[in-house]
Formats: C-alpha cells, sequence, structure tokens
C-alpha cells in the first residue's frame, strides 16, 4: 500500500522574499540553499494558477534534513492574511533552539513582532521546555521550541 515515507519541506507564501530570507537566514541561520524563478507550466498546474510566476527560495533547517521553501507569487498577485493561531487554516513551522532566552533577546532587538509571550511549558509531555510563537515580516508564523533539559528533539 503506497504511504508517507517522510518530511521534505514546510512552504510559505510570502508578499516579499528579500524580507523572509533575512528573518529566516540572517537572523536564524536556516542555510539558503539556492533561490530561482518559477515559471514552468508543470508549476502553474501544480499550484492551480495557469501562467503564474514565482520567486522562489529553498532553505535547510540545521541539523535536519528539513527545509523551508520561501514563495513570492509575482503573478497573479496575492492578497495578504493575517490568521491567528486558532484561525483554521493557519499553520506554523516550529524549529528548535538551545537557547530561547537568547534568541528571542536577538530578534526582539532586531524588532520581530512576537504573538504571544516566550515561555516555560509547565504541563504535558513538553513539561520543561520553552516555547514562543513570532511572525517574520510577511506574517509567517514561526514556533521556537527549546526541549525541556536532557531530551532529545
Amino acid at each position: 500500500m503506497p504511504s508517507i515515507t517522510g518530511a521534505h519541506h514546510t512552504s510559505f507564501t510570502v508578499a516579499g522574499l528579500e524580507r523572509s530570507l533575512a528573518f529566516f537566514h540572517d537572523l536564524l541561520g536556516l542555510e539558503v540553499v539556492c533561490t530561482r524563478e518559477v515559471r514552468g507550466d508543470y508549476f502553474g498546474r501544480i499550484v492551480g494558477l495557469p501562467g503564474c510566476a514565482v520567486k522562489a527560495a529553498l532553505l535547510r533547517v540545521p541539523n535536519s534534513g528539513h527545509h523551508v521553501e520561501l514563495f513570492e507569487y509575482v503573478s497573479p498577485p496575492g492578497e495578504a492574511v493575517r490568521p491567528r493561531p486558532c484561525d483554521p487554516g493557519s499553520c506554523h513551522v516550529a524549529l528548535l533552539t538551545d537557547d530561547l532566552p537568547g534568541l528571542c533577546a536577538r530578534l526582539r532587538e532586531a524588532g520581530t513582532e512576537f504573538v504571544g509571550e516566550a515561555v516555560q511549558i509547565d504541563a504535558g509531555p513538553n513539561r520543561g521546555a520553552r516555547a514562543a510563537y513570532v511572525r517574520d515580516p510577511n506574517g509567517v508564523l514561526v514556533e521556537l521550541f527549546q526541549p525541556p533539559p536532557g531530551a532529545h528533539p
């Protein structure tokens, strides 16, 4: 029976590719694998937007085989949305850190928008972990997660 065998990437559509690249690469440290423009007929057929054009970037998450893909649609232009974490269809990527307070301080200095507070989790399977939700400059939700001491992510 056909089945899922792994995860390749998480993709976000952004209004400004350069702003999101600065956030994910410069502030969070993801490695830029490639940037390119996508105009192929195959792509429009995949996303259901024949003739579309996209500026794209693929970034590698450190110590992982997972990638973050960023798309800026040049054509057709999209409409900005800012879903709250509770809104159906809202999504986020959770990235691991070994120093959540330090990373949050650096992000605050850079003017990053925090959705809520950075907290220590005090119940459930992640008890002792720390987490915060932030937005990239285009509104993409990102969870920053520091596992509890001694845990293997």
